[in-house]
């Protein structure tokens, strides 16, 4: 691990900050080093699913980064999804409160593994959070990274689906999260929201939908697009060979790396080393993880 900061604040953990029978302990680290934290009467931590870049012949390519998602904590398997805790959180004060601690959490469960090293980390941004208009969210998580000494230029924050009447709303949290650099990421159901997205927003990544993605002049038309302004792609929810198949032809195509993410490839996990373990053929949906549209 190359972060001392963060190095420091793990060995304070581990050094009896870790009680997690303390009401006021809000993270610790487990036996096998890995961070926790508590909601109520929830505990947290994190998995995370590779980015890897599609190759023309093979598929599967090489990991460019990993997204975070809050599972409850299980010491037998990565536990259940939780992203959804924000959609019932009972104000806005709380919302802000979980949103910030999955960050930290995901922020010190990747940076801790030598797997990151070079690698993006992706982390979303809830709807629920940017109903909080007043409080400086970029700055609050800035901070953060700051003082456990992570490179804020290697993450990625994910901006939710906006409606077309929350256009300020929109522009108020681009605003925020620029003014503390954050690289900022757009989500598009189909390629056509996503070209308008990249007018409207003009994002360093846009995650397309894979699901019944076609080679058609529309979306190479994108992608090209994407080339020329230096815009990542990257297409989530991949799961069917058909959808890869496609995806592999696009990217023989368009002259400009294509990243994909899914459960054909990959299921979230909470080391980053056991996707180097993982075969082709690894792969599948489960009920427990089957939504992963969130941090």
């Amino acid at each position: 691990m190359s972060f001392p900061a963060l190095e420091q604040y793990l060995a304070r953990l581990n050094g009896g900050a870790h009680d997690e029978t303390r009401s006021d302990c809000r993270v610790w680290l487990d036996q096998d080093g890995r961070a926790q934290g508590r909601y109520f009467n929830t505990t947290l931590t994190t998995a995370f699913q590779p980015v890897r870049r599609i190759d023309g012949v093979t598929g599967k390519g090489a990991t460019i980064g990993h997204e975070g998602f809050a599972h409850s904590y299980s010491a037998n398997d990565n536990g259940l999804y939780l992203w959804k805790l924000l959609d019932h959180a009972a104000s806005d004060d709380e919302s802000i409160e979980l949103d910030r601690l999955c960050r930290m959490l995901h922020s010190i469960n990747f940076y801790r593994q030598p797997e990151a090293a070079g690698a993006d980390l992706y982390l979303s941004v809830h709807a629920r959070l940017l109903a909080a208009v007043d409080s400086n969210h970029g700055m609050a998580f800035r901070r953060i990274l700051t003082l456990l000494g992570l490179p804020q230029e290697r993450i990625v924050l994910q901006l939710p689906t906006i409606t077309e009447n929350q256009g300020w709303l929109l522009n108020y949290v681009l605003d925020n999260y620029r003014r503390n650099h954050f690289r900022l990421a757009v989500n598009a159901d189909d390629v056509a929201q996503a070209q308008v997205l990249l007018e409207r927003v003009k994002p360093d990544v846009v995650k397309i939908d894979a699901r019944g993605v076609n080679q058609d002049p529309q979306t190479v038309g994108l992608l090209q697009d994407c080339a020329v302004r230096g815009i990542q792609v990257i297409f989530k929810r991949l799961e069917k060979a058909r959808d890869l198949e496609v995806l592999q032809q696009l990217a023989q195509e368009v002259v400009w790396p294509l990243h994909a993410q899914g459960f054909l490839w990959d299921l979230p996990q909470a080391s980053l080393h056991a996707f180097s373990a993982l075969t082709d053929t690894q792969g599948g949906t489960s009920a427990e993880v089957l939504d992963t549209e969130g941090g």
